[in-house]
């Protein structure tokens, strides 16, 4: 196995999303000219045409099923981190409730136009082992595909990568995309293993609500995607917290100015309740 320095694993990992596309990019190392541009809203080619792990022709757009679809991006002879990042998938996925072909699609697809079905069909085994969820491979699909057809998507989804003629592999990103049931790219989630709340967010929010529990909405109201991190952050439950904070810190204010205002006013001379009841006995006199 090919070792890495620690820089360019970093940069592989997640540094793409902060990274901006350079405008001398060929004079960089391959490591340094990978990453991943987020266009998020943008609609990805549904007409491109594929081959899935057993051979057949299929149209991107025939394996959405009117369900979101989650795209992760690997070369099948990757000698690192697309099985890192296919083990992180499936780890993520053994912990949601969401079944792959049910509430959602699940979709890799090699970037290499070399790779062919027999070596998708093999990857697509492993990772299935990995879940470990009788009946997910209806809905976990691993595509190969030609250099035009791989070209379109990789640019759709701002997926950059380049060929290391040294290494003799590739230098690429880690991540995976989420889009809508027509399409259109939701999020990302970028490095080599997914928290399971994120993924299932990013899922209930891609379904635009034909998915998901009364106590996800709730969740995302609670919580907001942030594209710089590729992750869901607690904002408005911050928000929340710092709105009650303020409140107890008002009702205490208002409480203690109201026994300051009590107790100034019983120390007044002839404001004493001994004032009043001497009052009362000079009027019966």
């Amino acid at each position: 196995m090919i070792r890495w320095s620690r820089a360019a694993l970093l940069v592989l990992m997640g540094a793409g999303p902060v990274l901006a596309a350079p405008t001398s990019a060929a004079d960089l190392p391959p490591a340094l000219r990978v990453g991943f541009d987020q266009n998020l809203g943008a609609q990805v080619p549904l007409d491109l045409a594929f081959r899935d792990e057993d051979g057949r022709a299929v149209r991107l757009g025939e394996l959405f099923r009117d369900r979101p679809v989650v795209l992760s991006l690997a070369y099948y002879d990757c000698p690192m981190l697309c099985g890192l990042s296919l083990e992180g998938i499936a780890s993520s996925l053994k912990t949601l409730s969401f079944v792959p072909g049910k509430e959602f699609e699940m979709i890799t697809v090699s970037f290499d136009p070399r790779d062919t079905p027999v070596q998708a069909r093999l990857r697509k085994a492993r990772s299935l082992d990995l879940y470990g969820r009788p009946g997910a491979a209806p809905g976990w699909r691993f595509l190969t595909g030609d250099a035009e057809a791989i070209r379109r998507l990789t640019g759709a989804v701002g997926f950059r990568y380049a060929w290391d003629e040294e290494q003799k592999q590739f230098a690429h990103p880690t991540g995976i995309v989420v889009l809508t049931p027509d399409g259109r790219i939701a999020r990302y989630f970028f490095g080599v293993e997914y928290a399971p709340k994120d993924l299932r967010l990013g899922i209930v929010e891609a379904s635009e609500g034909r998915i998901g529990t009364l106590a996800d909405r709730l969740l995302l109201l609670c919580y907001q995607y942030d594209p710089k991190t590729g992750r869901y952050s607690g904002v408005a439950l911050g928000l929340v917290r710092a709105g009650g904070l303020a409140t107890v810190v008002t009702i205490g204010l208002l409480i203690g100015t109201t026994v300051w205002r009590e107790r100034r006013r019983g120390a007044r001379p002839g404001g004493s309740s001994d004032g009043k009841l001497d009052a009362s006995r000079e009027a019966r006199s």
